[in-house]
């Protein structure tokens, strides 16, 4: 059952939202405050969480940054009713999605179920996966290849969970900025490149013979389903 983070300020909103979301099969928590989030965040996993933009602490995006920092945490904020700034501002850091205030709790539940497909993470998905001879687990934040333990940076562990959430499907380097690199705006595509090199340089050490992350000119990257066996 994936679990949802919602942070709302507004009890009777976040009500709404709270048994929608329970009522599709999400596992919902709800925190009042950024600050409250921020620790709960820090204690126990989630699969995505849905931010208001307008917290009484902490500012949304701020806070988008912060459960961002150790990995590549998909959001869904809400947002006033034409704050248009606030929305470009969201998907330029990352968001995922947007949602307007007011809103059908329905269909926040909906666009959740949507991002979690897109983004690997639906109840299907568990928490971990296993392919082209990694194996991922995504609650301990490591990533086993060919049964050896990869000693990853932060920025490495993204860019590779990334592309391991959805196997065969190219991400953009611009898809790949928004999931891994969400509170780094200042970094450019080129980071992109240098860290896929990177991994590469790791994986090849383990298995020569192998070529997992596949290059797709002009488009990005993805990671073979069948291993990249050369």
């Amino acid at each position: 059952m994936p679990r949802i983070l919602l942070v709302e300020d507004e009890p009777a909103i976040a009500d709404t939202v709270l048994y929608a979301l329970r009522a599709d099969g999400f596992e919902a928590v709800h925190c009042l405050t950024g600050g409250e989030a921020l620790r709960l965040a820090c204690a126990e996993p989630f699969d995505l969480a849905v931010l208001d933009v307008g917290l009484p602490d902490i500012g949304g995006f701020a806070l988008c940054r912060e459960l961002r920092r150790d990995g590549t945490l998909p959001v869904i904020f809400l947002t006033a009713q034409g704050a248009e700034a606030d929305r470009i501002l969201g998907l330029e850091i990352g968001a995922d999605d947007y949602v307007t205030k007011p809103f059908s709790p329905r269909e926040l539940a909906t666009r959740v179920r949507v991002v979690l497909r897109r983004a690997g993470n639906g109840a299907e998905a568990g928490t971990g996966t296993s392919c082209a001879g990694f194996e991922h687990d995504a609650d301990g934040r490591r990533i086993r290849y060919h049964g050896r333990l990869l000693e990853l940076t932060r920025y490495e562990y993204g860019v590779l969970a990334a592309l391991l959430r959805r196997p065969g499907a190219v991400l953009s380097r611009a898809q790949l900025m928004d999931r891994v690199w969400g509170d780094a705006p200042d970094s450019g595509d080129r980071t992109v490149d240098t860290h896929v090199k990177t991994v590469r340089a790791k994986l090849h050490a383990i298995a020569p013979d192998a070529d997992p992350i596949r290059t797709h000119r002009g488009l990005g990257y993805s990671i073979d389903p069948d291993g990249g066996a050369t």
